[in-house]
């Protein structure tokens, strides 16, 4: 049985859900877009990824034609249409249909389209062993030219990094800005630690400032861990003690070693695995509820 998409206001079965071949998203990446998690019944952090949604729309002129509130009940009725307590949501919009011109005056109408399934990013077993990270020649985009802390459909700079990781056979890769310090991963933000102290790129590097980023930094602060925002240099984490990844798909991932250099031991640290376990336990209570009491006698997948 195939997934329900929603599609600019109707639920259709996802053969019907098609786009424009004049859709701006389609033929020059104009457009924003969120990934999302449900957990437990729960959308995690729904609110957070629908403002940062809405902050990336203003940014490129594109006027959403919905509200935030009705944004959220398109992606709970998504996931309720599907039958998802835990999967992965995907929620898009573009700059709509418009001629083979430039010009977004011609696109009138955005298109919005959400997904949602399943996903998983890495084997368990990285989860416990470790990512082996490399540094990509290709830099994280300008923030003059196309900036990255806007979560657009035009995702070639990433694609191009993961390209080169796939040629040496590594899972992920550590991307620098203009200047030579590190920014981020081709789709995760970076983190590590050095004297008990949490460090991780500030937003001016370069980086798409993440959902699970940020809650990473608040639930180390509620710890009592010190946590910093500055510039470092695969030097930094050369000679890190731990290091880790974070993303939506990814959550809370380490990474043991970087272009042949080990991280620290060579396993995954402490202060990673207790960030890990806290933010395992915040998703299964963040997040407005899917599928309310009374209907818990669904058939529902996930």
């Amino acid at each position: 049985m195939g997934l329900i998409i929603y599609l600019d206001g109707e639920f259709v079965p996802e053969e019907q859900a098609v786009v424009s071949v004049f859709d701006h998203g389609l033929l020059y990446g104009d457009g924003v877009f969120e990934g999302i998690r449900a957990y437990h019944n729960r959308v995690f952090k729904l609110r957070e990824h629908i403002i940062r949604l809405y902050e990336s729309a203003r940014t490129i002129g594109l006027d959403i034609p919905i509200t935030m509130p009705e944004m959220e009940e398109v992606v709970l009725e998504t996931c309720r249409r599907n039958g998802l307590r835990d999967g992965y949501i995907r929620l898009v919009v573009t700059r709509g249909r418009g001629d083979l011109g430039l010009d977004p005056r011609k696109c009138p109408n955005p298109t919005i389209f959400c997904i949602a399934a399943s996903i998983q990013l890495y084997p368990e077993e990285l989860y416990e062993k470790g990512l082996e990270l490399v540094t990509v020649a290709t830099r994280r985009n300008l923030p003059e030219a196309c900036n990255p802390r806007v979560k657009s459909l035009n995702y070639l700079n990433n694609i191009y990094a993961k390209m080169e990781a796939n040629l040496v056979g590594a899972p992920e890769a550590v991307m620098l800005n203009q200047e030579g310090y590190v920014a981020e991963a081709t789709g995760d933000n970076i983190f590590i630690v050095k004297n008990g102290v949490l460090i991780t790129p500030p937003p001016y590097a370069g980086i798409l400032e993440g959902i699970t980023r940020n809650t990473v930094m608040e639930i180390a602060r509620q710890k009592g861990i010190p946590v910093e925002e500055k510039l470092f240099t695969r030097h930094d984490i050369y000679t890190a003690d731990e290091c880790f990844l974070t993303g939506t798909a990814a959550e809370v991932i380490p990474a043991v070693k970087l272009d042949g250099r080990v991280i620290g031991d060579g396993r995954p640290g402490k202060m990673t695995w207790e960030l890990i376990h806290a933010y395992r336990e915040l998703t299964r209570v963040d997040g407005p509820v899917i599928f309310r009491e009374d209907e818990r006698s669904m058939n529902c997948a996930g």
